[in-house]
């Protein structure tokens, strides 16, 4: 029967994205389902931007290791990010009504800045849509016995088909049905196991001191730390092309402010849930957090649950999951074909060319993510990793392009490039005693500032 069901929801998956492919007439409709998303829809479709495999299975398994501490990157980093989205960036990037977080680039630095900018906001989500089907080939495997890697293949030609077909409109509708089953599954699975164990205060009552510790010590060092872990997601994403994809496809630019609101205060209160299952899976079942913590959840689901609940468990972290990858696949294809190849093109594509260039864009970053899918399997280093590599490059040029008027293009491009290589050193090179991210944002800003004073330094020497 869960088999069965599986199969049938992902059917059903599929043709949600054949019904909405019939309102995709444009590549606008394609990659902001035509700017119309009503606030319910805009708000589901926000709140489901990162709740995914990372969320269920990564942050769950980060907080049996090391307690709320170890998990202020997700999902604490991630509401950070929905609501500084919302509180600075929501309003102004509607109003400049942009197709792509690349025409940001292009237009307040122009094109050399819109060409580099795109490839930092693309490649990452290589690494994050990987994350995604990880996590399906793991459920796939637990439920069926399946290889991890088969799984893998099964879940991206699924997620890619439906994706494929509908673009944004089938993205958004998905995302609604998909945080129903998401809020209701979690929540009776929650309400379940504390039944078994005694209630919420026994389950409580278990935990160590140290593992419900969210401030840092007062040293540098773990302050330092402390504030990169908060960065990574809450301050790495802002210049992501899937929140930027999301918040543009609202209704207007209200919609898009009060929907990134909404989906923090969403995200932050779900995203309890399945820290508190695991919780209740160690008070239970302490065999199960045996090995690979990943697998904790769906193993003591399995093993020690009704099929109703398996139903439920199940059909909830798929919707996590597939609506995250969903979205994660369109955000680098949109990004590739408008932003990449369309300028590098001697022939001007017309409407119709662009919306097939960016459908086989999809394909190839599917055909990416599934190859490191299989090759890699720690979720929350495949999603922190991605989230970095925007931070140290993008988030520098985003911000002081849209609140300083001197930045220019010289300067941004500096930065990300700057950014870039001072990561790769100190991640790879020459490690230090602080988190790599640290002096790598600190260097892509202060380049940033350089770059442009010197550029505008320049031009008024050779105005004199």
């Amino acid at each position: 029967m869960l088999l069965g069901s599986i199969i049938v929801y992902l059917l059903l998956t599929i043709f949600i994205g054949y019904w909405a492919s019939r309102r995709v007439k444009t590549s606008g409709d394609f990659m902001l389902a035509g700017r119309s998303l009503p606030l319910f829809l805009s708000s589901s479709a926000m709140f489901a931007t990162w709740f995914g495999s990372e969320t269920v299975f990564g942050a769950s398994s980060q907080f049996l290791k090391g307690g709320l501490y170890a998990v202020i990157e997700d999902p604490f980093g991630a509401a950070l990010c929905l609501l500084l989205f919302g509180l600075f960036f929501a309003r102004k990037l509607y109003t400049m009504n942009l197709l792509t977080l690349g025409d940001y680039f292009e237009v307040r630095f122009g094109k050399k800045t819109e060409l580099v900018a795109s490839v930092f906001i693309a490649v990452p989500y290589a690494g994050y849509i990987a994350a995604q089907l990880v996590a399906m080939g793991l459920i796939l495997n637990v439920v069926t016995g399946l290889e991890v890697w088969q799984g893998v293949i099964i879940s991206a030609f699924v997620v890619t088909l439906y994706t494929y077909i509908g673009g944004m409109w089938a993205i958004s509708v998905t995302d609604f049905i998909q945080g129903i089953i998401i809020i209701v599954g979690l929540i009776t699975l929650a309400y379940v196991l504390s039944e078994k164990a005694g209630g919420v205060m026994a389950v409580l009552k278990e935990v160590p001191e140290e593992n419900l510790r969210f401030f840092p010590a007062f040293s540098a060092r773990e302050i330092v730390t402390y504030i990169a872990a908060w960065s990574v997601l809450g301050l790495g994403s802002l210049p992501a092309q899937d929140v930027f994809q999301r918040a543009m496809s609202s209704d207007s630019a209200t919609t898009a402010v009060r929907s990134c609101y909404i989906a923090a205060g969403l995200y932050l209160t779900i995203a309890m849930i399945p820290l508190f299952i695991s919780l209740c899976t160690r008070h239970l079942y302490p065999d199960q957090i045996a090995g690979d913590t990943q697998l904790a959840l769906p193993n003591m689901v399995i093993q020690h649950t009704g099929m109703v609940i398996q139903v439920l468990f199940f059909g909830s972290l798929l919707s996590a999951i597939m609506s995250t990858t969903s979205s994660s696949l369109l955000a680098p294809a949109a990004i590739f074909s408008e932003n990449l190849v369309r300028p590098l093109l001697k022939k001007k594509l017309n409407d119709r060319q662009m919306l097939v260039l960016t459908r086989l864009s999809i394909l190839l970053f599917s055909a990416l993510a599934t190859v490191m899918a299989t090759m890699r399997s720690n979720i929350y280093e495949l999603v922190g990793e991605s989230s970095i590599l925007s931070l140290v490059s993008l988030f520098a040029p985003l911000v002081f392009g849209l609140y300083w008027k001197k930045a220019n293009s010289t300067g941004a491009v500096i930065a990300m490039l700057a950014g870039f290589v001072s990561w790769i050193v100190f991640e790879f090179i020459y490690e230090i005693d602080l988190p790599s991210l640290v002096p790598a944002t600190m260097i892509s800003v202060l380049a940033l500032i350089m770059g442009s004073w010197l550029r505008t330094e320049k031009e008024e020497l050779q105005l004199e």
